[in-house]
């Protein structure tokens, strides 16, 4: 079965945060994020934004947990 290519969002107003959080994390790790398309991003640069995104996402849930 086909997937949509497009990632959605299940709260559309999140977007803009989640892009802010993307924003933060590539510039703590170096990597040079620009606005709108980042198809020049190595596999490892956009894998290890979306690594530590969902690293500290976890994180913060759990403390939330505690």
């Amino acid at each position: 079965m086909a997937s949509n290519s497009k990632s959605r969002m299940e709260v559309p107003e999140a977007k803009a945060a989640m892009d802010r959080f993307k924003t933060e994390v590539a510039s703590e790790l170096g990597v040079n994020l620009k606005e709108g398309y980042n198809g020049d991003l190595t596999s490892k640069e956009a894998g290890s934004i979306g690594g530590e995104m969902v690293r500290r996402m976890i994180k913060r849930q759990e403390e939330q947990m505690k």
